[in-house]
């Protein structure tokens, strides 16, 4: 669609839901992200990026019609060729599908990636949650054994506890593979439909696609019926059942705590056996407990974006808004930020002009700085350089300038010395 260019914005706002990062909520994100990303790191996770837009059905396919994420929540377009895209709404639909293109089925197994970035949901707005958000990935694939699980969960946690979370406890759960996981949707189908005339409207319609979903609903009256629903445990097969005890033997031996959620099936359709939240315990405005995180095994995802084999996969997700939201987080910040030291200011034409040439020596030197380049007046920025409390004024005018030196005034006594260009970076050594 052509647009005037005469034409006035009416809504200079960003969309509803979504929101601009900067100042300390920006350092706040990337804080996070950079400690994140170093307690990755010590359990073997490397690092993978992947687009924010991907072809539809890649979540159409792997995280199932009958879900709210496809039914009600993507944010889908079409291009000029045709292309039916969505932006991501999740990470591991788009993992899965960069394993299988590049091949990675071909090395050595498991491979371990960590992801961060922002993902899109066309959700209700509200505290905490926002339409774009940030979610930090934990992903092993290639293996199913039950130690992955506990090295997730464990790393994970270990993420969110140096972020500054205490009290953290797992719910937990197995809702079983395809061996075992087709007599417990029949039994929990046939108890739904008993209970069939208190069903709210919404999930009448989950119970048609996806039954499993039903338990995960936040309507009061199903809460209610979901008190006495059978649960997955009881319909484990023996290699679940096997699986499921040795990941709350390896949690136990971790000490970490766990509550077996039986209704504990997540919002995704790829999910199978393992399943668990990371919960902060009294963390919600009600004091009931939190989740901070949450994930599981999606052991037969491959085959459904069309791979030939199963792959064994485990992963979680933190979401990172609600993280850096909270008043124990420690605001973590970045290596990149360092408060400046020192407030360059240049006075005059031949000043200006090799000013860029003194601040390449400062950066070479690691002294990161204020400037404010644009200006012309020694008071005004003096009084800048007040205002941000910053330690030192380096003063560069004309006469500086033909004399290859500088003037360092202390801001806090207003003592100053001239110090020449070639003594410079050992001066500078002195005051860091």
């Amino acid at each position: 669609m052509k647009t005037n260019s005469k034409t006035k914005i009416k809504n200079l706002a960003s969309p509803k839901g979504m929101r601009d990062l900067m100042n300390e909520e920006y350092y706040n994100f990337q804080g996070f992200f950079e400690k994140a990303q170093e307690v990755a790191v010590y359990y073997g996770f490397k690092p993978i990026e992947t687009p924010i837009m991907e072809h539809a059905e890649i979540f159409t396919t792997g995280i199932g019609e009958g879900t709210d994420i496809v039914d009600k929540e993507m944010y889908t377009l079409k291009t000029k060729g045709e292309d039916h895209l969505a932006l991501r709404p999740e990470h591991t639909a788009s993992l899965m599908r960069a394993y299988i293109e590049h091949g990675l089925q071909n090395t050595p197994q498991p491979v371990m990636f960590y992801q961060y970035g922002p993902t899109f949901r066309h959700d209700k707005p509200q505290r905490g949650r926002y339409r774009q958000f940030y979610q930090f990935d934990l992903d092993s694939l290639g293996s199913e054994k039950s130690i992955m699980d506990a090295l997730v969960i464990k790393a994970g946690m270990s993420i969110l506890e140096d972020a500054g979370a205490e009290n953290l406890s797992i719910d937990i759960n197995s809702i079983g593979d395809k061996e075992c996981r087709n007599s417990y949707i029949k039994e929990l189908t046939s108890y739904y439909r008993k209970n069939i005339s208190s069903l709210p409207t919404v999930d009448r319609e989950r119970l048609k696609n996806n039954p499993l979903r039903v338990l995960d609903s936040k309507e009061e009256k199903t809460k209610e019926i979901n008190l006495n629903a059978p649960d997955a445990i009881s319909f484990l097969c023996p290699a679940c059942k096997k699986h499921f005890k040795e990941v709350l033997e390896y949690l136990e031996e971790m000490n970490i705590s766990y509550n077996i959620n039986k209704n504990l099936v997540r919002g995704l359709s790829y999910y199978t056996r393992t399943v668990f939240e990371i919960l902060e315990e009294k963390g919600s405005e009600d004091g009931t407990p939190l989740a901070l995180a949450g994930g599981g095994r999606y052991d037969y995802l491959a085959r459904q974006l069309g791979n030939k084999k199963d792959v064994p996969a485990v992963g979680m997700s933190i979401g990172v808004d609600r993280i850096v939201a909270m008043p124990w987080y420690k605001k973590l910040s970045p290596r990149i930020m360092k408060k400046p030291k020192i407030y360059f200011i240049q006075l005059g034409s031949e000043a200006k002009l090799k000013s860029l040439n003194i601040i390449e020596i400062l950066r070479k030197a690691h002294i990161p700085i204020a400037q404010s380049l644009s200006k012309d007046s020694l008071g005004s920025q003096l009084a800048i350089a007040e205002k941000l409390q910053i330690p030192y004024a380096l003063i560069f005018g004309q006469k500086e300038a033909l004399e290859n030196s500088v003037i360092v005034r202390n801001m806090s006594n207003r003592s100053q010395e001239t110090v020449k260009l070639n003594n410079f970076l050992e001066y500078l050594k002195e005051i860091k």
